[in-house]
């Protein structure tokens, strides 16, 4: 009897890679070298930080800026760059740098892994996306350095910088601050919020946004995917930012000691931030519920598809609203920019966002369980941050037990693999069925 040959597709490909750099980045923080104290972290504490490195989350165990040697601080770096790009991405890069011609599976997998429809051009993409990258993030590591060299000495500044853009670029959120003070003493800063937000802003559009407003100058023409894209981003951007400057106007923890400027620094930041990158400015625990559950929903709603951020994606939420809005008005199609969306399209924003509702409902009320006593609020706001690799946090993620950092864990990796893998599963064509069922009727409403 001939054996079955053993495949792995791209999901199981893309799921074991980021399972892989994971554990290689949790040995190494369990390492004496990568901590001040010369001990090393603990295992449980080190896959935590290594997940959510990887699945450019933010959210920590222990503080970073603190905690970690410099040689810690570079691995979970790596890490951050690494898992905000695709490890696929880093492979297509070793292949320019030896060489090597990109095969045709390797092409099915940089396709799989940025999100994209289409094959075609797959490899000048990713060349693009590596040459975006090297040139955003350098440039906001410029221009944090020149603003932190007033503070501190200039090759800590230096550090800084590098590092600070290159977490937020890829929507990370981890800081070098340390005490967990995250970017707060910057709040009224014009030049750090301003190039924070921006490189988060740049991180969460996605890269095939990015490649067609670098295209716009010779094609003159922006494809559908993208003005959706930046329509709901400027939109929820708007709607974040009002939100939080009105509900926390009269807050004394938060804006109402600051100046008008600051205030709409502040609120303008907190309404960045959700998308997925964890930094912040205010302490998220002294925030007032109406802040605190426009952030939830900010953050479900995440990035951009084929970005570094996470969450449902934009166009997900967009795609949902515009089918709510049809069946409201009577209309059998969804149409944007006098355009139908397909039926298939529809199917997969419903199974994604159904997909990350029921794994953020399932999370917080295991944690309702392991961390009884706590503040409810608190235990979603944890488990729709880790769902869609945010990294803000109301403070549980130091407190939490065992087995809640075993939850946090496995949603943080579930939040950055499984939206893609959800994807590739629905958009994979299928032999049509031989046969069809009869019609059926059943009463909604």
């Amino acid at each position: 009897m001939q054996r079955k040959k053993f495949y792995l597709d791209p999901p199981k490909i893309l799921v074991l890679g980021f399972a892989l750099i994971i554990l290689i980045g949790a040995l190494l923080l369990t390492m004496p070298i990568s901590t001040t104290n010369g001990q090393g972290l603990s295992f449980l504490n080190a896959l935590f930080t290594a997940t959510s490195a990887t699945c450019v989350t933010g959210l920590v165990v222990v503080d970073t800026g603190t905690t970690f040697t410099i040689f810690g601080q570079l691995v979970i770096l790596s890490m951050i760059q690494i898992g905000g790009l695709g490890f696929m991405t880093f492979a297509t890069l070793f292949a320019f740098l030896v060489g090597k011609r990109i095969s045709l599976k390797e092409r099915i997998l940089l396709q799989e892994s940025l999100n994209n429809l289409s094959m075609e051009g797959i490899v000048r993409l990713a060349r693009r996306i590596l040459i975006f990258t090297a040139v955003i993030e350098l440039t906001g590591a410029i221009i944090l350095t020149l603003r932190f060299s007033f503070d501190m000495p200039l090759g800590k500044a230096i550090y800084y910088g590098i590092f600070h853009s290159i977490s937020n670029f890829n929507n990370a959120g981890f800081d070098l601050m340390g005490e967990f003070h995250s970017l707060t003493s910057y709040v009224e800063d014009p030049t750090v919020v301003l190039t924070i937000c921006s490189l988060i802003t740049l991180g969460g559009i996605g890269f095939i946004v990015m490649n067609e407003l670098y295209e716009f100058r010779v094609s003159k023409r922006l494809s559908l995917h993208t003005k959706v894209v930046l329509m709901t981003s400027l939109f929820l951007l708007a709607v974040g930012t009002i939100g939080i400057f009105s509900f926390e106007y009269t807050n004394e923890k938060t804006l109402k000691p600051l100046t008008f400027l600051g205030k709409f620094l502040a609120a303008l930041f907190q309404s960045v931030t959700p998308r997925t990158a964890g930094a912040n400015t205010l302490n998220i625990g002294d925030l007032t519920q109406p802040s605190l559950f426009l952030i939830i929903i900010l953050m479900f709603i995440g990035a951009s598809p084929g970005s570094t951020g996470g969450g449902i994606k934009t166009t997900t939420f967009t795609t949902l609203i515009g089918a709510v809005w049809s069946q409201i008005r009577g209309k059998e199609d969804v149409i944007f920019y006098r355009q139908r969306i397909v039926y298939e399209t529809i199917y997969k924003a419903i199974t994604v966002a159904f997909s990350g509702l029921f794994l953020v409902v399932v999370i917080t009320m295991l944690l309702t369980i392991t961390e009884s006593g706590k503040d409810f609020l608190m235990i979603l706001f944890e488990a729709t941050s880790a769902f869609a690799t945010v990294g803000l946090s109301m403070g549980l993620t130091p407190e939490l037990s065992h087995v809640g950092k075993a939850l946090i864990i496995f949603t943080m990796f579930a939040g950055r693999v499984g939206p893609l893998t959800i994807a590739f599963a629905v958009t994979m064509r299928r032999n049509p069925d031989a046969f069809r069922y009869p019609k059926g009727k059943i009463m909604i409403g």
